[in-house]
């Protein structure tokens, strides 16, 4: 258990609201996905929209798929009596657990409309082969 201190002033008091505000922030700006399974793999879908796949860095290690990149997209438009430009930059990173019967050695990803799709198979059990009759031999 953590013991907080008391404290007298308004300083403490007023910044304790925006105490846990970090990593709140890196959450809102992690890129949206979602995980599903359908039997015969499992499928995760994150949304990066305007990010190339040269960008995209997907790694699977200890039975943990992580995805990182960074993403960079400027716009410009002039009018005749008008400039806009508008620039966004910006790393970011996703991990995902995966079950223990996923085969992560033949992860898949695929990147189109600005919706990176993971495919990781899930390994099949092998089928059974038949009853075996164990035969009971007498001890000596």
């Amino acid at each position: 258990m953590v013991e907080k201190p008391l404290s007298s002033g308004l300083w403490p008091q007023m910044w304790e609201p925006l105490r846990s505000f970090g990593p709140r922030m890196g959450d809102w700006l992690s890129p949206a996905a979602e995980a599903s399974a359908d039997g015969k793999s499992y499928t995760i879908r994150v949304e990066l929209p305007g990010v190339e796949d040269k960008d995209i860095d997907i790694t699977v290690n200890a039975g943990v798929v992580s995805v990182k990149g960074e993403k960079r997209e400027s716009r410009e438009e002039k009018g005749e009596t008008w400039y806009f430009s508008e620039r966004q930059y910006g790393a970011f990173s996703r991990s995902f657990r995966l079950p223990a019967d996923a085969e992560e050695a033949k992860v898949k990803a695929d990147l189109k409309d600005g919706v990176l799709m993971i495919t990781v198979p899930q390994r099949l059990e092998e089928p059974e082969k038949g009853t075996n009759k164990v035969k009971i031999t007498k001890a000596a």
